[in-house]
């Protein structure tokens, strides 16, 4: 799905299947990002919503038991988990309610930056007007019609709820004793050696000794007879660059 709207601080859309944006920061680095759809983040304040039942449940029982003045304090913790949960969580919490965290979600603002106290407190208060007239209406129907999927709310404080997608992490390089490349690599050639040896664990002997051969001459390994030689000192080299002793 592409988009054919974009947002303040948000550069033209990208061409792809999924709905993703590029912004641009003020520091001029390209950011990706995947605006977050009406159903993850009506489960993400849902589970907010049984967090919140589960502790206003527990206090009303704790504090039942200290008559009018318990009462008082409940209704104030009832206004602080009414208004206070949300805004608290996201300022503090990296635009995360534990809701949006178990949901891989945060907030920003619509220039990439954290969210801040006014956008958060804003944002939420005008969720009275999402509500109408009942079942988030007003915030759903908005949310669908929108191109980054915004409630009035979003709109309103400049905010933009996405997925956190997480760093792709690298796998482990093959056990060898570190070695110094023969001389100097580029970049591209250092890339290749890594990725071989990264691949260590989902290449067969055979077809790690043929690759491992073919690496070889460019690099002028030093000749060994036992055919394992190539790809230990590939393997080495790997972790050499890696600083990995």
């Amino acid at each position: 799905m592409s988009l054919s709207h974009a947002e303040p601080g948000i550069a033209a859309p990208l061409t792809l299947l999924d709905t993703r944006v590029r912004m641009e920061t003020p520091e001029g680095i390209d950011l990706i990002l995947r605006p977050a759809g009406l159903l993850s983040r009506s489960l993400a304040f849902g589970i907010d919503l049984m967090i919140r039942g589960v502790l206003l449940g527990a206090l009303f029982f704790l504090f039942g038991t200290l008559g009018d003045f318990g009462t008082g304090l409940f209704m104030l913790m009832l206004f602080v988990m009414t208004w206070g949960y949300m805004v608290l969580f996201e300022v503090l919490h990296q635009g995360r309610t534990p809701g949006k965290q178990i949901m891989g979600l945060r907030v920003i603002h619509n220039d990439g930056t954290p969210i801040g106290w006014s956008g958060s407190v804003l944002r939420n208060l005008l969720r009275f007007v999402d509500m109408l007239p009942f079942g988030y209406g007003v915030g759903a129907l908005t949310c669908l019609q929108h191109p980054l999927f915004k409630r009035l709310g979003d709109l309103a404080a400049g905010t933009l709820v996405i997925y956190r997608d997480l760093p792709p992490q690298r796998l482990p390089l093959a056990e060898a004793a570190a070695l110094p490349p023969p001389f100097p690599l580029l970049l591209e050639e250092q890339r290749t050696i890594q990725a071989f040896a990264e691949r260590q664990g989902t290449l067969s002997t055979a077809r790690a000794r043929e690759l491992a051969g073919i690496l070889a001459q460019p690099l002028q390994l030093s000749a060994s007879p036992d055919p394992h030689h190539p790809v230990q000192q590939l393997n080495g080299i790997a972790r050499g660059l890696a600083g990995i002793p």
